[in-house]
């Protein structure tokens, strides 16, 4: 069962070097969030995951880098200059700023708000007696767009000539090199391009831990097919992503589909569907799919005046602006979502144990080596078989010798550890009762049961589990 309040896992999240609070050292910076020594390796395998499943994993999908800064061009032909905002109210008495649509979504859901226009906003906020969240007066303006991009300048003159956007999604860079790909990697439709990368928004009401901040990191496929054949693939990368987030360990019961009515899509999308997750505070966004049709290709074809068709190398005659369906994962949402899932409160002996059951594929150390005490010729023996296992395997390995042993135990429970090798005086041969001569304990973090074998056997299991 994952954690039942927020509370509970940003708690443990700094405690066990997971997240930290970003610019703590100066009193922070409203909703920054930084990857501690835990977290960030628990990011890098959920992506290494990521790229493994849907890029290296199909021979059709290659991959992308594309640069965070581009062409004020490119968000001109994406719409994100004309039509990329936020509605915002202020509260008249306090004079503070929020989303007003974020404001009516926790009273009235997201559906229910997806349909208002700009204008039935601030109605609608005193029609339900919504309180300003900092003073709790219910006064309001009307709504109001602001642009969400984050702007910067290129150069040493800070002038509208050298103005540049940091990138409010990663698709575009994708787009702007869809012939560059074509040409140089001979792709043939249908043909994806993956691309993992930070992204900037300026949200006005960002919140609920990392679940919606300014910097983010995205993890996005365009996938380019022929016109007229988006309904097969679409349902196609609909269930491959359901999967890949069951087979990380999210229990499909706090899974949801849920299908954009009409009045809700995106001005390219003729189709959109989320997979949500039930959060501790309802079903949010976690995944994206959407049927961009070749919007994106016709702007950027229009707007630089480059041909961006695409010729059928079995029929040169047959040539056409591809069709794009999009799948878009939320990489911190994702890590947040597994980081809730993992976290499991259970009663043994009388005491309560913390432990995070993360899927062992993207736990952020594989192994811990514990000698059974800070006797010399234990921790000699422990790091004997810490350094060969690190020579002869890839896995990340923790050795600790830092408190009790029941304490150790407890503390890689927390970590999400999934085995823990103790060496004892059986492991050298001075205690049968313990074990026999080079063997050691083996214990499990999910079942807490422990098996005896030899240093030997481990390797060997350890090197046919990876």
């Amino acid at each position: 069962m994952p954690a039942t309040s927020l509370d509970q896992l940003v708690s443990l999240c700094k405690r066990r070097g997971f997240i930290f609070p970003g610019s703590e050292l100066y009193g922070g910076l409203a909703n920054t969030w930084d990857y501690g020594p835990l977290g960030v390796e628990l990011k890098n395998r959920i992506k290494k995951n990521w790229w493994k499943t849907f890029v290296r994993g199909r021979e059709d999908m290659v991959g992308l880098d594309a640069s965070i800064l581009m062409n004020r061009k490119v968000w001109e032909a994406s719409g994100h200059v004309g039509s990329f905002a936020d509605p915002l109210v202020d509260c008249k008495k306090c004079k503070q700023r929020f989303r007003g649509d974020k404001l009516l979504e926790e009273k009235l859901g997201v559906e229910a708000v997806a349909v208002l226009k700009l204008a039935q906003i601030q109605p609608m906020l005193m029609a339900e007696k919504i309180p300003c969240p900092a003073c709790k007066k219910i006064d309001w303006t009307e709504a109001k767009t602001f642009n969400l991009m984050f702007k910067t300048h290129q150069g040493v003159v800070e002038d509208e000539g050298t103005l540049v956007y940091l990138r409010p999604e990663t698709a575009q860079g994708i787009f702007v090199n869809f012939k560059n790909i074509v040409d140089t990697m001979r792709m043939r439709l249908p043909f994806g391009v993956g691309q993992i990368g930070k992204a900037f928004r300026n949200e006005i009401t960002p919140g609920n831990f990392t679940f919606r901040t300014r910097e983010f990191e995205q993890m996005e496929i365009e996938y380019f097919i022929e016109p007229g054949t988006a309904g097969q693939y679409f349902d196609h990368w609909k269930q491959d992503v359901w999967n890949w987030y069951v087979g990380l360990g999210i229990d499909p019961i706090r899974l949801r589909v849920r299908e954009h009515e009409k009045d809700e899509l995106s001005h390219y999308s003729s189709r959109t569907i989320d997979i949500e997750y039930n959060f501790p505070w309802g079903f949010g966004e976690l995944f994206g799919l959407a049927n961009r049709g070749d919007f994106d290709l016709t702007q950027h074809q229009t707007f630089s005046g480059q041909d961006l068709h695409y010729t059928d190398p079995d029929d040169p005659k047959k040539k056409f602006l591809p069709h794009v369906i999009e799948p878009s994962f939320g990489c911190d949402r994702t890590v947040l979502t597994l980081l809730l899932e993992a976290y499991t409160e259970e009663q043994v002996n009388d005491d309560t144990r913390i432990v995070m059951k993360f899927h062992p594929s993207i736990a952020p150390i594989d192994l811990a080596i514990l000698p059974l005490s800070k006797k010399e010729n234990l921790i000699a023996k422990a790091q004997e078989l810490y350094k060969k296992l690190i020579h002869e395997t890839d896995l990340s390995i923790d050795f600790d010798v830092t408190g009790s042993i029941g304490k150790r135990y407890r503390r890689q429970d927390e970590i999400g550890t999934p085995k823990c090798i103790t060496v004892d005086f059986g492991t050298l041969g001075e205690d049968e009762k313990q074990g026999e001569k080079d063997t050691v304990t083996i214990r499990d973090r999910d079942t807490l049961k422990q098996n005896r074998m030899s240093m030997k056997e481990v390797l060997e299991t350890l090197k046919a589990n990876r």
